[in-house]
């Protein structure tokens, strides 16, 4: 049995080396291989790495030629990997390692996707530990998709499911939502996420707003579903102000400019329902943009 463990890392130079030695200390009694991604650092990481990896042939190293993205880097990993079981894991080693062998535990069960689920958030603002929590809810309510909530891309997956991610050809993507699109039996570790040993996050909030549309567009056409009934309420409310208008002028004909609180009503109120709904459908039009236009995932530099 081989296991791969794919590390991907962008600006690392300060926790790579820890990284690197905790894995290889944990994993030493497991035939494994690590495949470090490097998503286009712009410090020492990828020098560090073809440090590393000179005393550990076994080992990979993956360098794009620029910043790709995390779920780019996991998905270079995964097309990278010879394992029977593959684990996915961040660098910076909030998520503890130690996990990976309750994770074989379970997989020797006959789970085919056993993935980490975060019980406590050490280090983190309670504005991003409010907004992941609102994140997961609101996901599980737009889609018709199964995805646990509190959970990373931390996960170990069977040999069968990475085939069938590898084979998926989309480019927006969203891991965590794709393991539970293509099924199989699953079943979650609870765990407490530690703080940061070393650096700082690579995740702003940019790039956290960007990995929610993403989640919730890859999976759910809910919100073009509720861009009309806000049209189509819009529309009751605005025969509503039709009729409050008319009946203002006949009953009223002196109290108010003639026109002027219905048509600025009406005027302010339909602009914002247009645009929220023009919003809404450009983010799936964008997508099937970057679909059609069949660019590669990821380029490489060296390997």
């Amino acid at each position: 049995m081989l296991l791969s463990v794919i590390v991907p890392l962008y600006n690392e130079e300060e926790i790579v080396e820890k990284t690197f030695h905790t894995l290889e200390a944990e994993l030493a009694h497991i035939e494994h291989e690590l495949i470090f991604v490097n998503d286009g650092s712009k410090d020492r990481t990828r020098e560090i790495l073809e440090r590393l990896l000179t005393q550990t042939p076994k080992n990979k190293l993956v360098n794009f030629s620029r910043n790709f993205g995390h779920q780019a880097a996991f998905s270079a990993g995964l097309q990278h990997a010879s394992g029977d079981a593959v684990v996915i894991i961040d660098g910076d080693l909030q998520d503890p390692p130690t996990l990976i062998h309750e994770m074989l535990q379970k997989w020797k069960e006959g789970y085919q996707v056993v993935y980490a689920q975060r019980h406590k958030r050490a280090g983190e603002s309670i504005f991003k530990k409010f907004s992941a929590f609102c994140f997961y809810r609101l996901l599980h309510s737009l889609t018709n998709i199964e995805i646990p909530s509190d959970t990373g891309d931390y996960r170990l997956m069977d040999r069968c499911v990475v085939n069938q991610i590898n084979a998926l050809p989309e480019r927006s993507r969203f891991l965590r939502g794709l393991v539970c699109w293509v099924g199989f039996k699953k079943v979650g570790i609870l765990y407490d996420r530690a703080e940061r040993s070393a650096g700082t996050s690579k995740y702003p909030l940019r790039k956290m707003m960007r990995l929610a549309i993403d989640g919730i567009t890859s999976f759910s056409t809910t919100p073009l579903k509720i861009s009309f009934m806000v049209g189509l309420i819009a529309t009751i409310v605005a025969l509503g102000i039709l009729v409050w208008s008319f009946l203002e002028k006949f009953l009223s004909p002196n109290t108010t400019v003639p026109g002027w609180a219905s048509l600025m009503t009406t005027i302010v109120f339909f602009s914002g329902v247009q645009l929220i709904s023009i919003g809404i459908v450009g983010e799936y039009i964008g997508r099937i943009y970057d679909e059609v236009k069949q660019r590669p995932l990821y380029i490489e530099d060296k390997k």
